[in-house]
């Protein structure tokens, strides 16, 4: 063969994504950002920049859907549904629950006694510590409020609102838990691709899904989010038929495009597959730095920020919003820094070794003769 010819294969032969080398944990991060920015104007009185009715850090939570579907949809299809389970509470769970201990033992206290010159009461007043801790616990928060804080800020009344997306997106993990254990999910990519089109069919006509539930508005927010993951899942159970090209990138993002500009209400979840192609054919010609793909940081930045704007907003600190967000960026490094080295990376690590224990331990007993 010619090397004319070996050259035209290579570019014609598809292009998958590198699992340890590509930019994931730096896109990661730039959405957390994007909800950062979005966030500010909120917590600071302005409006949050909108596209197509939904704020940036609206799209930028779909954005991390369409890329939790497809690395969860990876993990769901090479492991039982117990260890998958085990492995998405691990990594879900323990960093939330601290920050909801980190609000209470540190931004609350903080402001309430900003509010009231003491911390006598703290523990007792409405909606307390304990109840805020309790009530949350299993990720759907019960009151975004501690002991009647924070109060005197433009947006008062919710400490971490950046958390109640982690419900949702727990749910989306049971779908394609339960999903997968029917065998042909595993095998052929049409049961998740059907999901899909089911998916974006319902939220086209979401109006007639509420009615349907009562209008209960968790089902509407599913309802909203599902299309997204379902997209990244869809890529994924494809990744082997789309090749990561520029043209093949380039013309996803721009249909995704047309599509969320002519059909606001359901394009964007339409065109979630597409998107996902885009984000992964930029994440394998996008550099990241080296730190950012063997540390992910994008967790911590994501449950952190929204404590620690409040607790500016409550000192006064956000009259000048570039300030306010470069000062909320720089400061959420160290709790979201700490949260992965001490915490989110170390129960992972755990985990994994634990799992590959047990499959040694499994394949020395069935190997050894029985007795």
């Amino acid at each position: 063969m010619t090397q004319p010819n070996r050259r035209a294969l290579t570019l014609l032969s598809p292009r998958q994504l590198d699992p340890r080398d590509n930019s994931l944990n730096l896109f990661r991060l730039v959405l957390a950002l994007a909800v950062l920015v979005a966030h500010a104007c909120t917590l600071a009185g302005r409006p949050e920049p909108m596209w197509q009715g939904e704020s940036i850090g609206g799209w930028a939570v779909c954005g991390f859907f369409i890329i939790s579907g497809y690395l969860i949809t990876a993990s769901r299809m090479r492991t039982h549904m117990a260890e998958y389970l085990v492995h998405r509470i691990a990594r879900i769970f323990p960093a939330f629950l601290m920050s909801l201990v980190v609000v209470v033992v540190v931004f609350a206290p903080l402001g309430y006694l900003s509010l009231n010159g003491t911390l006598s009461g703290y523990l007792t007043t409405p909606t307390t510590p304990l109840n805020h801790l309790y009530s949350s616990m299993f990720l759907r928060i019960g009151d975004f409020s501690v002991a009647g804080t924070p109060a005197g800020v433009p947006y008062p009344g919710a400490w971490n609102g950046s958390l109640w997306s982690l419900y949702y997106e727990f749910l989306c993990y049971l779908v394609i838990g339960v999903l997968a254990l029917v065998p042909i999910v595993k095998r052929s990519p049409w049961p998740i691709l059907a999901a899909f089109v089911v998916s974006v069919v319902a939220q086209a006509k979401v109006g007639a899904v509420a009615r349907l539930f009562g209008g209960n508005g968790d089902v509407v927010l599913l309802t909203k989010l599902l299309p997204y993951f379902l997209g990244g899942a869809v890529v994924y159970m494809l990744r082997e038929r789309i090749p990561l090209r520029a043209v093949v990138g380039v013309a996803s993002g721009v249909v995704a495009f047309v599509l969320v500009s002519l059909w606001p209400q359901w394009g964007g979840q339409a065109a979630s597959p597409l998107i996902a192609i885009t984000l992964l054919w930029l994440a394998t010609v996008i550099p990241s730095p080296r730190l950012l793909r063997t540390h992910d940081i994008s967790y911590g930045v994501y449950i952190y920020t929204f404590p620690i704007q409040q607790l500016l907003a409550v000192y006064g600190l956000y009259e000048n919003l570039a300030v306010y967000m470069v000062v909320t960026a720089v400061l959420v490094v160290i709790p979201a820094t700490a949260s992965w080295l001490l915490l989110e990376r170390r129960v992972m690590r755990h985990v994994r070794t634990y799992d590959t224990k047990r499959v040694r331990a499994g394949a020395v007993a069935h190997q050894e003769p029985a007795i």
